[in-house]
């Protein structure tokens, strides 16, 4: 097997954290696997590792919400990178509100949309979940910020191993 590490170690893709709602759980988890894959129809990839907890919600789940991470929104990338929701409730620590089918939209984070899950995509240790958006986050008044990218959070001990 070729090892894959001399191409990604270059790259520092932006950071989202991932929420969903099934059968009364909530799950949010850190991705760094996600990319827009289709413009008309608009759909949004998501990669859940399949040793999350976050993944054994999503598999029953109608609808995913993909959050984008900005710089200044770090504690939330650590969170939900680093403490694992088969030992802690993560939503007891910040702000939320149930958005489609309960999927958890987190307050502190402005950038956003749920989507409705199309379809999923195995992949290895990951599973891709194709989404077509369905509510969006109101567009940001003046200058985007920095996006926190994976160069930054590559020191979080993660709260399962990938």
């Amino acid at each position: 097997m070729t090892d894959l590490d001399p191409f990604t170690d270059v790259l520092d893709g932006p950071m989202y954290v991932v929420t969903a709602a099934s059968g009364g759980e909530r799950a949010g988890c850190l991705v760094g696997f996600a990319s827009q894959c289709s413009i008309d129809p608009p759909r949004f990839t998501v990669w859940l590792s399949v040793a999350n907890h976050t993944y054994r919600v999503a598999r029953t789940a109608e609808f995913l919400t993909v959050h984008l991470l900005h710089r200044n929104e770090r504690a939330q990338a650590e969170l939900f990178g680093e403490e694992t929701g088969d030992r802690v409730d993560k939503f007891a620590r910040v702000a939320w509100r149930p958005g489609e089918a309960g999927s958890p939209i987190l307050e502190q984070l402005s950038t956003w949309f749920t989507g409705r899950i199309e379809g999923r995509i195995e992949g290895g240790d990951h599973v891709g979940f194709l989404l077509a958006p369905v509510d969006v986050c109101p567009r940001a008044e003046g200058p985007a910020s920095a996006l926190l990218g994976y160069r930054e959070l590559r020191g979080l001990e993660p709260g399962h191993p990938a």
